[in-house]
């Protein structure tokens, strides 16, 4: 499953870990994704979404009772 919002579409980004003898090796930064139950053309569904859009209100959590 691919590392991307679903709303905004933001996905993995690249950089180094820097040691402190400054050695650099490649990595992968992860957007942090949450499942999220949401309404999509009326019917609930499982969405991957970043925190930044969820605290931004960009989605509407469903209540599964």
């Amino acid at each position: 499953m691919a590392a991307r919002c679903a709303v905004c579409g933001k996905g993995p980004q690249t950089g180094y870990t820097v040691s402190h003898s400054h050695i650099r090796n490649k990595r992968r930064f992860l957007p942090n994704l949450q499942p999220v139950r949401t309404t999509v053309d009326g019917q609930n569904v499982r969405l991957r979404v970043c925190t930044k859009c969820l605290k931004a209100g960009k989605v509407q959590r469903v209540k599964v009772a």
